[in-house]
């Protein structure tokens, strides 16, 4: 018994060594690394308040936030143009009787010199000046406001209400201007930069209000959405915002091209909500392709004809057929119609993939169709109890 005891005070000495020796010796590495760990971002911030003063840092930080964006921007934004319109309108007002029934059959309407806005971008350093046709529309005086500040009276080159494609011109040399790229040449899901006029936020500091974002979509067609009259074919969709006043502004990649023009946006069931990311700009090579005649003529010649004369088919021939459309009511010798074999009684039901219901259906059809981009029409007719199509070869 009395060597066990001695054994178990023999260890506990031991023990109790151990811990007067090793409990010491970690508190001390512990405060060294603690003191370690405190001195390094001393040391950090202490390095990074030197470098701030070195001429080379400051330009490595300057050049991390600069990108293709930023640099895009800088290039083209001297470019912009803000423009302000006066424009005749048609405006009607009600009766002093307040009478719906009255103001029905007795409208009075004026005309009203209103003001408006939107953008535009110069393309070339004499001067000329691309935007949206219904942003000049009926214009009665147009002045374009420069990055400069300053402002200068611009008079109508050339426009194509058609295309929705206006051409202006400043008495001015030695501008900067943006060069045109190829629309042909996008990728979807790309960077891509509005710019322009939105809400007169131009007029303020005479600079042009930056949105980004990419590319949408592409080739979307607007043939069949009412747009009184104006063709919006292949056009490109994307999310940089959009909003009033931006039309006629340029869309422009992240090397610094334009790549179409901005011209509408759909907002819901409210347009004037504002832009909620679909935004559609005409594609730049759609401008390319008239810009030399616009330039030359001061319009474009789409003139062409049928040779057709259609009448609304009655109510109760159309009951009888199961058909809708226009019968044909004469054919002009040696037209496009005749040669491609259009006979009178014909009840055309389609032309260039329209449905026509109405002569107005038809007319719009003829009219949206563009000789430039076409030599042959499609016109689908009924006749003896089958569809048959004809190409009238219009060019």
């Amino acid at each position: 018994m009395s060597e066990k005891r001695d054994i178990i005070v023999a260890w506990r000495l031991v023990c109790a060594f151990c811990i007067l020796m090793v409990i010491p010796a970690l508190a001390c590495k512990g405060t060294h690394s603690s003191r370690q760990t405190a001195a390094e971002p001393e040391k950090t911030i202490d390095a990074v308040l030197t470098g701030l003063a070195d001429d080379q840092v400051q330009e490595t930080i300057t050049q991390s936030r600069t990108n293709a964006i930023t640099r895009a921007v800088k290039d083209v934004s001297p470019a912009v143009v803000g423009i302000n319109v006066k424009q005749i309108r048609r405006v009607r007002s009600r009766s002093y009787f307040s009478d719906p029934m009255w103001d029905y059959f007795f409208p009075r309407e004026y005309l009203e010199e209103v003001p408006s806005l939107g953008s535009g971008f110069i393309i070339s350093s004499d001067g000329y000046i691309l935007t949206n046709q219904h942003v000049i529309d009926e214009a009665t005086e147009i002045m374009v406001t420069t990055t400069d500040g300053k402002q200068y009276k611009a008079e109508i080159a050339g426009q194509d209400a058609k295309y929705d494609i206006a051409l202006l011109k400043i008495d001015v040399d030695n501008m900067p201007y943006i060069p045109l790229g190829d629309s042909e040449d996008i990728i979807i899901g790309e960077w891509v930069i509005a710019l322009g006029n939105p809400f007169g936020l131009f007029d303020i500091n005479s600079k042009p209000t930056v949105t980004v974002g990419v590319v949408s979509a592409t080739g979307l067609d607007f043939r069949n959405v009412v747009f009184e009259g104006k063709s919006y074919v292949d056009m490109i969709q994307t999310d940089a915002a959009i909003n009033a006043g931006n039309s006629g502004g340029p869309l422009v990649n992240s090397s610094g091209y334009c790549i179409g023009i901005n011209t509408f946006i759909f907002s819901g069931d409210n347009y004037s909500k504002g832009s909620i990311g679909l935004g559609f700009a005409i594609p730049v090579n759609r401008v390319k392709g008239i810009l030399p005649e616009l330039k030359r003529a001061g319009h474009i010649d789409r003139s062409f004809s049928t040779g057709l004369r259609v009448e609304n088919v009655p109510y109760r021939t159309a009951r009888m057929l199961n058909v809708v459309g226009v019968i044909v009511t004469g054919v002009d010798k040696n037209s496009p119609a005749e040669r491609a074999g259009i006979q009178e009684n014909d009840i055309i039901v389609e032309i260039d993939g329209r449905r026509i219901r109405s002569t107005s259906d038809a007319r719009e059809a003829v009219n949206q169709f563009d000789v430039r981009e076409q030599t042959v029409l499609p016109v689908a007719v009924y006749r003896k109890g089958a569809v048959h199509t004809y190409d009238l070869q219009v060019k």
